[in-house]
C-alpha cells in the first residue's frame, strides 16, 4: 500500500495536471560525480513522468549553483530550476559557509526574481547519509527537487494566468 505525506501527495496532484510545454534546467555540482548521476536520474525519471523537457549544466560545487542559475534566468529559456549537489561535512568551518551561501542564493532568486527552484543540495555529515538521499530507491532528493521545481511552475501559472 502507497503512504503518502501531505505534502508529497500534494505534489503527485500538482505533477498531474499537465503542461508538456514546461521546460527546465537541471543545474548540477558534480564535485561528487557517482552521487550526482544518481540525483540527476531521479529528478529526470520526475520530468520525464510530467513530460516535460531539460537541460543540464555542471558547475565545480556547490557555492556555484545560484550563480549559473541566475545566468540561466537572463534566458528566459527555461520555466524553472533543479539545483542538485552534495556538501558533506569536513574538518573546517567551509561546510557551513557552503550550506548557506548555497541555500541563501537560492531563496534570493525564488523571492526577488520569482524563480521556480527545486532545491536538491543536500547538506549531510557523511557519505551514507548522502548516498542515502541521493539514492533513487531510498530517499529520492533528486526526485524532490524536480516534483518542487515542477510544483512552484504550475503555482506561477496559475498566479499569473
Amino acid at each position: 500500500m502507497l503512504k503518502l505525506t501531505c505534502w508529497r501527495a500534494m505534489s503527485l496532484v500538482l505533477l498531474n495536471l499537465g503542461n508538456s510545454a514546461m521546460h527546465l534546467l537541471i543545474v548540477e555540482a558534480d564535485y561528487y560525480k557517482d552521487l550526482q548521476a544518481e540525483l540527476i536520474s531521479g529528478a529526470t525519471e520526475v520530468i520525464a513522468v510530467e513530460e516535460a523537457t531539460f537541460d543540464i549544466v555542471s558547475v565545480p560545487g556547490a557555492l556555484e549553483i545560484p550563480g549559473a542559475v541566475a545566468m540561466a534566468a537572463m534566458t528566459d529559456k527555461y520555466d524553472g530550476y533543479v539545483a542538485l549537489g552534495v556538501v558533506i561535512r569536513g574538518e573546517t568551518t567551509h561546510y557551513d559557509t557552503v550550506c548557506n551561501e548555497s541555500a541563501r542564493g537560492l531563496m534570493e532568486l525564488t523571492i526577488k526574481d520569482k524563480l521556480c527552484i527545486g532545491n536538491g543540495i543536500q547538506t549531510v555529515e557523511n557519505s551514507d547519509q548522502a548516498w542515502a538521499r541521493a539514492r533513487v530507491s531510498d530517499k529520492n532528493k533528486g526526485g524532490g527537487a524536480a516534483e518542487a521545481a515542477i510544483a512552484m511552475i504550475k503555482l506561477k501559472s496559475r498566479f499569473t494566468a
